[in-house]
């Protein structure tokens, strides 16, 4: 019955901890803002800032696991290739010591106090940064509280004659290895698996030579976050979680081999002083040592999981998500991933829409069935994605932490709206086609040269938007606009002198005036993205860019 109670208490502890992991992640998330997703953003091919970057996201998210799965969702994202992933994911492994290492510091005295002043910070601030610090204070209090907590609960057990002789099994290092793996793939948090040994080690109940088989199995463990996030998400998404998968295993075997006949044991029992340190810097050994005999083989490693997850077959597309997947809306994936999943989204749903507008343009000087069915099925396709794209930011608005994300939520909605509206009247301008078509009217030739203009103009308008500087886009899509619309007024004052001269029927006139106020509202809606992106860079479309444009339409 004492060995009830103990782990009643453990897992008690644990419970408090993984809360207090999920309360400083999302404290630091919060701060940090979009910040996470520009130090993604500003990464090169070069290896060793993809590892410092690693590192240094895993510092600020508390969890190698949590920033694998970020990098997953940037992948799908097509912000980063895979051999810059594997660069991050390197770093991750390194960078998620900092928790085991403050773990080993033991502030047991001094966490109540911590975490007192995190908890009066959260209740006596109405500013959201100040809450995000007192957030991170509270986590890292409780983290210290509950590691007491789980080392109190051992003391009692520490000598009972049956529980020491199931641990005496641990010595088996494939039994050690198998328990690591099922006991974080259950948890779903290395951090917490690590804190939950060293926590044993503190007070006594298990050795290094017993906890470190079982340490290389919990990276192993950890991967299936990463795996379950990839889930529904693209075959790159898929083959990033494989990478860190196949990063953990290397690691578990080649650590296993240099335990098995080197002194590594004694080695870190003899530097590193307490029991709980003795497990963080085993930790730090195995993250160390996998990313020095890896990082030569990257190109191999990105060769490798694009020949076990090769390209789908492709198929007739029909109407879905690229970036956007409904795993996204779990509470482990991060803001930045939403953002810019989101982002590009959008910037697709853009390049439908223009590229719509330009066929309805021409549809009006050559029309055809075969342009009208492309017209129409684009529409359906902007529609849908206008609906599904409001629904994952109304969704997403509902979690964020940060004022920034929240605006750049807001900002985006604005945009769907905006290019959705472009698709209308791409879809107006294309029944005009069909009117002129069916009534047998003709425009005139200087009518058709001035829709050749429209198709221009709004071509230049349309790529600014795509642009990086989103500094000047307002100023040159406002100037694209005052074009359109002195455009607008000399073609309405032509077409009434084509009237008067007989150079225009009178039936054709008024299907080319409609035709002119949906040029003239496509002008607006340009205009409208053009100061939503300005006023705030984060919901500029230039991420997708390159992907947009040669996705095309449908």
């Amino acid at each position: 019955m004492e060995i009830v109670t103990c782990i009643v208490s453990l897992v008690g502890g644990l419970a408090i901890f993984l809360y207090s992991m999920k309360m400083l992640s999302g404290g630091l998330e919060a701060a940090a803002g979009s910040k996470l997703q520009s130090i993604l953003e500003k990464l090169t091919s070069n290896r060793f800032l993809g590892l410092f970057v690693g590192m240094l996201l895993a510092a600020l998210v508390q969890s190698s696991s949590t920033t694998t799965v970020m990098v997953v969702g940037f992948v799908n994202a097509n912000l980063l290739n895979l051999t810059q992933a594997l660069w991050v994911i390197m770093g991750a492994n390194i960078g998620t010591n900092i928790t085991s290492q403050l773990v080993a510091f033991r502030f047991s005295e001094v966490a109540p106090i911590i975490a007192i002043v995190g908890v009066l910070t959260l209740l006596f601030t109405h500013k959201k940064k100040y809450a995000a610090i007192g957030q991170i204070v509270t986590g890292l209090g409780f983290i210290f509280i509950s590691t007491s907590i789980m080392s109190g609960a051992m003391e009692p057990v520490k000598d009972n004659p049956s529980f020491r002789e199931f641990l005496t099994g641990m010595d088996n290092p494939i039994l050690g290895i198998l328990v690591g793996i099922v006991f974080v793939a259950i948890i779903q948090s290395s951090a917490a698996g690590v804190a939950v040994l060293q926590t044993l080690a503190a007070s006594g109940v298990i050795g290094l030579d017993q906890a470190i088989f079982i340490l290389y199995g919990m990276h192993v463990g950890t991967c299936i976050t990463a795996i379950l996030s990839s889930v529904g998400s693209n075959r790159n998404a898929l083959r990033t979680a494989m990478m860190h998968l196949l990063f953990n295993v290397v690691g578990c075997v080649l650590m296993t081999i240099l335990t098995l006949t080197l002194p590594i044991v004694g080695f870190m029992q003899k530097i590193s002083g307490s029991p709980m340190r003795q497990i963080a810097n085993a930790h730090l050994l195995f993250a160390l040592v996998t990313t020095l005999a890896l990082l030569p083989f990257g190109k191999l490693i990105v060769k490798f999981v694009q020949a076990v997850v090769p390209d789908k077959q492709k198929t007739e597309s029909a109407q879905k998500l690229i970036y956007l997947s409904p795993a996204m809306l779990r509470t482990d994936t991060t803001t930045a991933v939403l953002i810019a999943s989101v982002r590009n989204e959008v910037a697709r749903m853009y390049d439908m829409a223009s590229k719509n507008v330009t066929k309805a343009l021409n549809a009006v000087l050559n029309n055809s069935e075969e342009i009208q069915a492309e017209i129409n099925d684009t529409e359906e396709y902007i529609d849908y994605l206008n609906k599904e794209i409001s629904y994952y930011i109304s969704h997403s608005l509902a979690r964020v932490a940060s004022e920034d994300d929240a605006i750049t939520l807001s900002t985006l909605f604005k945009i769907t709206g905006n290019v959705e509206r472009m698709g209308d009247h791409a879809t107006n301008i294309s029944g005009y086609a069909n009117l002129l078509q069916d009534k047998g009217y003709k425009l005139s030739a200087k009518a058709c040269f001035e829709v050749q203009q429209m198709i221009q103009v709004l071509s230049d308008g349309t790529f600014i938007l795509y642009g990086e500087d989103t500094t000047h886009i307002h100023v040159k899509v406002a100037k694209i606009e005052q074009k359109i619309d002195d455009m607008t007024a000399l073609f309405r004052k032509n077409q009434i002198t084509r009237m008067t001269t007989g150079e225009c029927s009178g039936e054709a006139c008024v299907i080319y005036s409609e035709m002119l106020t949906d040029f003239e509202r496509l002008g607006d809606h340009l205009l409208n993205i053009a100061e939503a992106a300005s006023e705030h860079s984060g919901a500029a479309l230039y991420t997708a860019s390159v992907t947009a444009k040669n996705a095309g339409a449908v």
